[in-house]
């Protein structure tokens, strides 16, 4: 019997924790304890291909690119740009991290980071409905003044000081170039760290040509669509609650360590999910399991090893 192929989507507290300022010390310190805890899927003979998130990162780069505008006029480079600059820096990160905990463990690997792009389809209904903020928040004047020299879009702040910040779209991916190569070369042992961030936005024109996408794609819906491209069997979502809750935070909150595919369907559509955490999770959950792959996990980013803890979502389940 083949060995199973794994694809591990890094995000919650996997790379950066929310309550500290973001330094590489912090942010490779974090990558290296979540990184030991995939050595036990080598050690059970798995194939790997890991993705990540990039939130603060490439918010962060967003917010450098304003200031070198403002400051030195250097000027700005597009959101596709800058998802890749992401991908390429935190890929960089868990490449080199990944290589010195195998080196600890005697394990001698490959790791290998592909910056990749992800096909949306132009006319999806998110083009027209921008939701995704991005960036620093703005005076009202100052977003009006980008609004209208830049042609941003923006939506006003309900949480903080208020102010404005400025929206992207976010829509579905539904393909992955270079998805044959990625999965040839985890099937040849290679750990493939790929689709970082969602992957860089890109779609086909009239002429065949890729063209750049100003957008976001959820980086869950992208990790999903890779495991399923690649044949992988299994997928996990490593975050920053050790299990999946309904009623979650609520006197009668529970733990749901073992789901069908019907029940987490039905939870999701009564609205057991935060629409801007653990929902898009249950999604790309239950879209790798309608697309034939075998079992997803979503658990904490540092216990995936300790098998007492995580959600197993499959099509079924027995008591």
């Amino acid at each position: 019997m083949g060995k199973k192929l794994a694809v591990v989507a890094l995000g919650g507290n996997a790379l950066l924790r929310g309550d500290q300022a973001g330094t590489i010390d912090e942010q490779e310190e974090n990558t290296a304890l979540t990184l030991e805890n995939l050595v036990f899927l080598i050690n059970e003979g798995y194939d790997l291909i890991i993705t990540h998130g990039n939130g603060p990162q490439v918010g962060n780069i967003l917010m450098r690119n304003d200031a070198g505008e403002q400051m030195y006029n250097i000027a700005q480079m597009p959101v596709d740009i800058c998802v890749a600059d992401s991908q390429g820096g935190i890929g960089y990160m868990i490449e080199r991290m990944f290589r010195n905990v195998l080196n600890k463990h005697g394990i001698r690997k490959n790791v290998i980071c592909i910056v990749t792009q992800i096909v949306v389809d132009k006319n999806d209904a998110a083009f027209s409905d921008p939701q995704k903020r991005i960036g620093k928040i703005y005076t009202k004047e100052e977003a009006e003044h980008l609004s209208a020299t830049k042609g941003w879009i923006f939506r006003e702040e309900v949480k903080a000081d208020g102010g404005f910040r400025r929206v992207v779209p976010s829509p579905v991916p539904i393909d992955i170039m270079n998805c044959s190569n990625i999965r040839d070369l985890a099937r040849k042992g290679n750990i493939v760290i790929a689709a970082g961030g969602g992957g860089v936005p890109v779609y086909i024109d009239e002429k065949k040509d890729v063209r750049p996408a100003e957008a976001v794609i959820d980086k869950d819906l992208a990790s999903s669509l890779l495991a399923s491209l690649t044949g992988a069997d299994e997928f996990y979502i490593l975050t920053d609650v050790p299990y999946i809750y309904i009623n979650y935070k609520k006197p009668d909150q529970e733990i749901k360590e073992f789901l069908s595919y019907t029940d987490a369907m039905k939870y999701l559509n009564e609205g057991q999910f935060a629409k801007g955490s653990m929902a898009p999770k249950i999604e790309a959950c239950l879209n790798f399991l309608k697309r034939g792959g075998k079992m997803s996990v979503i658990t904490e980013a540092f216990k995936l090893a300790d098998k007492k803890y995580g959600s197993k979502i499959t099509m079924e389940y027995e008591d």
